[in-house]
């Protein structure tokens, strides 16, 4: 527990100068909590005097003497006046309860104010460092993840907003507010507090048995949460092939098995969370039944409004404390996802002192590379040189390993074994944002932001000038048809794209990539969704692009490889085969056999 306040602390230092102000309130909130109880007894002494309230004595013989003393004579001098008809102080007199709960509605309202304004930055501030968090981390971590959970997770931060904002209000007010009222029965009689307090001890029973049933409520309740999250997001993502096999029932179905997990760890929460309030009530109805047969028994005790009213407000701030432990537990469940993932160690760290990468007019070079997924080989001692713009392309059946050269390029991973080099220089050893300016991608699957056309094309380059933009759409054979849309460059082209057809959508992607104007290119047959007389311009358009650039091609269309200088052919990764289209197909290898087979070279369709 000590952990995850120190945690909330943390998150809340940047700005400790309001968090404080915030707890300074707070406390005096808490002290207006009592100040009203006995600005009541006072103006009770003085209007009815008659009446004289006799825990206000007894209250008298435990303050020091001077303070006693000046307590009666302000009461007498009053009480005095207010005899004599002065209106007036009498006005003043009972003035003072409404100023009394100004003063303690200001302190509250302040301290929500203050720790609201806290909670929302501090939350802010933790939900930009997770997403940033998340999204260096390596390729492998967000491939073992789900994109539902992942989003429900940085969705969990916002469970700590109302633990700062709202229930830190009461960490900070209500014990100071028991405290004081406890210290004032104590003062007011020892014996009748004892008496009225003997149910409390045995609100920690119900209180412990209820935080242990949220803690694993609360976990479950997120981790349904978070499944619930994942089919929504796949079943939208997925929504064509969810329509085109008439999935929705089974969809729906799967949804709704989920959401009936999530209900019934939900009520659990509402259980553990209602139950322990009423007991602790029944308790405390029954510490004072105790003490008002006592006092009926007792013919020379005589009944106090301080005594009784203190006792009774006391047992709500105990209340609300009980709820607050329920549902910091269940905080706790939520939240513990959030810090574990902001643990996870990113593994493709940056080195101390980066080297610089200088990929124009250097060579990659694959250095005996070995590479596993977990315990899975996937790449065995690859060896292979791409000399200063060279053209490879890399070919072979699909799970042969030609992806993963790509990433290994990448340093979405780093090699088992072995090294990759650039220029002389162990990817390793460089900066990885260094590392990736040096690249320019176009991949089969089109990624697109839901954002226009021309900040789409702008990510290849951020702070390339319109002009540029335009010339890259240009060399994409993109400009006509982005030309024929109502906004132009600035269409909105939906979400991964969908405003767009696929040709359209590839087009930009190029775009993207001719305006990165990258040394080392990275190709996933980037012309495979285009037609024929467009794949012929952009082919062109690319072949001028890869003049002087270090150019390595993923293919799968024959087509677009055959003029390559080298092509390398990859089996249960491992290079079997290596040399130009011609030399290759004289050799009557796997190449020659994929060759024979059709248009393609991975057994996919033409």
């Amino acid at each position: 527990m000590i952990e995850f306040w120190l945690k909330l602390w943390h998150l809340s230092r940047p700005y400790k100068g309001r968090f404080v102000l915030g707890l300074v309130f707070g406390v005096l909130c808490g002290l207006m909590d009592t100040l009203v109880l006995l600005t009541l007894a006072f103006v009770f002494g003085v209007v009815f005097v008659r009446s004289r309230e006799p825990s206000i004595d007894q209250l008298l013989k435990n303050l020091p003497a001077w303070l006693a003393s000046a307590f009666v004579q302000a009461q007498h001098w009053v009480a005095g006046h207010v005899q004599g008809g002065a209106n007036v102080t009498l006005l003043l007199v009972v003035g003072m309860i409404p100023l009394v709960m100004l003063a303690r509605g200001v302190c509250s309202y302040l301290t929500s104010y203050l720790m609201g304004w806290v909670a929302l930055r501090a939350l802010c501030d933790l939900r930009v460092r997770l997403f940033e968090h998340l999204l260096n981390l390596p390729a492998s971590f967000l491939t073992r993840n789900s994109t539902g959970e992942l989003m429900s997770r940085v969705g969990d931060v916002n469970v700590l907003q109302s633990m700062i904002g709202v229930s830190m209000v009461t960490i900070i007010q209500q014990p100071i507010s028991i405290l004081t009222k406890l210290i004032l029965l104590c003062m007011v009689s020892l014996k009748w507090t004892l008496i009225a307090l003997v149910g409390l001890p045995f609100c920690v029973i119900p209180v412990a048995v209820y935080n242990r049933k949220m803690r694993r409520a609360g976990a479950g309740l997120q981790t349904e949460a978070a499944n619930l999250s994942r089919v929504m997001h796949e079943a939208f993502t997925g929504s064509r092939i969810v329509k085109g096999y008439n999935l929705e029932k089974a969809v729906v179905d799967r949804f709704k098995a989920n959401q009936a997990k999530f209900i019934s760890h939900y009520m659990r929460v509402i259980r553990s969370t209602e139950s322990p309030g009423p007991i602790i009530e029944v308790l405390g109805a029954l510490g004072v039944a105790a003490l008002l047969f006592y006092l009926g028994r007792d013919t020379s005790a005589v009944g106090s409004f301080l005594f009784i009213g203190s006792l009774v407000s006391m047992y709500s701030p105990v209340k609300s404390l009980v709820r607050l432990q329920s549902e910091l537990q269940r905080t706790r469940a939520a939240t513990a996802r959030v810090f574990e993932l902001l643990a996870t160690e990113n593994t493709l760290v940056d080195p101390p002192h980066p080297v610089p990468i200088k990929a124009a007019g250097g060579d990659v070079h694959f250095d005996h590379v070995s590479f596993a997924y977990d315990s899975k080989p996937v790449l065995h001692d690859i060896q292979l040189r791409v000399q200063p713009g060279e053209k490879v392309a890399l070919v072979g059946k699909s799970g042969s390993g030609k992806t993963t050269l790509a990433n290994l390029l990448l340093r979405f991973y780093d090699p088992t074994s072995g090294a990759i080099l650039i220029a002389g220089v162990d990817l390793r050893q460089a900066a990885v944002r260094d590392l990736r300016r040096q690249m320019a991608v176009v991949t089969q699957e089109v990624i697109l932001f839901d954002d226009t056309i021309r900040h789409n094309i702008a990510f290849g380059r951020p702070g390339a000038t319109n002009a540029e933009i335009e010339d890259a759409a240009r060399h994409a054979f993109a400009h006509e048809f982005i030309m024929e849309k109502p906004q132009g460059y600035d269409s909105i082209v939906g979400e991964k794209g969908t405003n767009l057809s696929v040709g359209q959508r590839q087009r930009l992607t190029i775009a993207r990539a001719l305006l990165r104007n990258a040394p080392i290119l990275l190709l996933d047959e980037a012309t495979s969704a285009l037609d024929n007389e467009s794949e012929r311009t952009v082919q062109a358009a690319l072949d001028e692009l890869m003049k002087g650039r270090t150019t390595i091609c993923i293919a799968h269309r024959i087509s677009t490889i055959q003029k390559f200088d080298r092509i390398v052919v990859l089996d249960a990764g491992r290079i079997v085969e290596t040399g130009a289209h011609t030399a290759l197909l004289a050799q009557g290898g796997i190449y020659a056999k994929l060759y024979a087979l059709g248009s393609t070279l991975d057994g996919g369709i033409p």
